[in-house]
């Protein structure tokens, strides 16, 4: 390994950073900054239910929920 070339190449770097550094700080004294926080960007979201389509959802979740409880019965039942 060349200590040498790596030191090298660390400077090189070094100068294209303070030279686009030094262009930032020229566009921010221009008033041309970048904003500060990024616009929101739009969320696409949810449709939203009508009370009907609420309505349903419910009762089809309730009937879910209580073949669930139903079936949980069963098997409790069943092992004891």
């Amino acid at each position: 390994m060349d200590l040498y070339k790596v030191i090298q190449d660390l400077y090189a770097e070094k100068e294209k950073l303070e030279r686009v550094i030094a262009s930032l700080e020229e566009l921010q004294k221009a008033g041309g900054s970048l904003p500060a926080t990024p616009k929101a960007a739009s969320r696409r979201g949810r449709k939203s239910m009508s009370s009907g389509e609420r309505k349903e959802v419910s009762e089809r979740m309730k009937k879910y929920w209580e073949s669930r409880r139903l079936g949980k019965d069963e098997k409790a039942r069943s092992l004891g």
